[in-house]
């Protein structure tokens, strides 16, 4: 059977369905209720994600024993959740670590150009012709 999503894209229809089962014991129906999907609109939804195939906007049959239950699609949400979540910190931390090294890069870029500068050859001086010694005048102190 075909259903038409009314609107909604894929990923719009699958964050939807996720965020329902994310939701605390208890809570669902309520978060439900706020949302603007029909309950009906919700249930064609849901077995077109976790049963169907929302890709082609196919719904199921009814087949009964085949089907997962709440529970466990409330388990799998959660840990699907709680992997985003670390994937996210993941990505938050590689940033942060990217921004480092290219401060770094800029630091060490603008050392090697001092160095540079300094090991440049400077402009040669005018020679002197008469040498002078830093060194004290010699005496002989034999009495010469």
């Amino acid at each position: 059977m075909t259903w038409r999503s009314q609107g909604f894209t894929r990923d719009e229809i699958r964050d939807f369905v996720h965020e329902y089962y994310v939701q605390p014991y208890g809570k669902k129906g309520t978060w439900l209720a706020s949302q603007s999907v029909p309950v009906t609109t919700f249930r064609k939804w849901r077995k077109m994600v976790l049963e169907g195939d929302l890709d082609r906007n196919l719904i199921p049959r009814e087949h009964g024993g085949m089907a997962r239950t709440n529970g466990e699609w409330s388990a799998f949400e959660k840990a699907r959740a709680k992997e985003i979540a670390d994937h996210q910190s993941e990505v938050e931390q590689l940033r942060n670590r990217i921004r480092e090294l290219e401060g770094t890069n800029t630091a060490l870029g603008k050392a090697i150009g001092l160095l540079h500068e300094l090991n440049a050859p400077e402009p040669d001086t005018d020679p002197t012709n008469d040498p002078k010694s830093s060194s004290k005048p010699k005496t002989s102190s034999s009495g010469n």
